[in-house]
């Protein structure tokens, strides 16, 4: 399988992932376990709350939206990490049964000024929904590891 390395990212280039329908028991499933606030674990209590129905966790999201890129993006780069986030938004909220998808847009690269191995890629994370809709925005560098100096030829990959 062709792996991206450092050398194959472009500012302007996009990635999308497979959609994915969310469902209403993984969304109070979650929030049990790790947000258990009640607009996303209670449909009575979430009305009353200014989502007005039940919601994903915005922690969900980001998990989720890992998770679709880990899937059909990471595990196909020479991805090393990230130092952290920039930032993350989150804009609309996340319903049960919408289908979703992951978009990753590249912003910016740079080289590793200590490790001439890897490089950085400034991406725009985005979540969107059936519509079109950008639910939540993560902004992050991951390291990539740069092509070997000896190897002239590049794997064709998209984006």
């Amino acid at each position: 399988m062709p792996q991206r390395h450092w050398e194959d990212f472009t500012p302007g280039g996009v990635f999308e992932s497979e959609p994915r329908r969310v469902t209403r028991e993984e969304i109070i499933e979650f929030a049990a376990a790790f947000d258990p606030q009640p607009m996303h674990l209670d449909e009575e209590a979430a009305r009353a709350s200014m989502l007005g129905s039940l919601a994903a966790s915005g922690w969900h999201s980001c998990c989720l939206l890992m998770r679709m890129l880990s899937d059909g993006f990471i595990s196909q780069s020479r991805f090393m990490g990230a130092p952290g986030i920039e930032e993350v938004r989150w804009l609309k909220p996340l319903r049960p049964g919408e289908s979703i998808r992951a978009r990753a847009t590249v912003l910016e690269t740079r080289p590793s000024r200590s490790r001439p191995e890897l490089g950085f890629v400034k991406f725009l994370f985005e979540l969107v929904d059936s519509s079109g809709a950008c639910l939540m925005t993560l902004t992050v560098s991951p390291m990539f590891a740069r092509r070997p100096a000896a190897d002239a030829t590049r794997d064709e990959v998209p984006g």
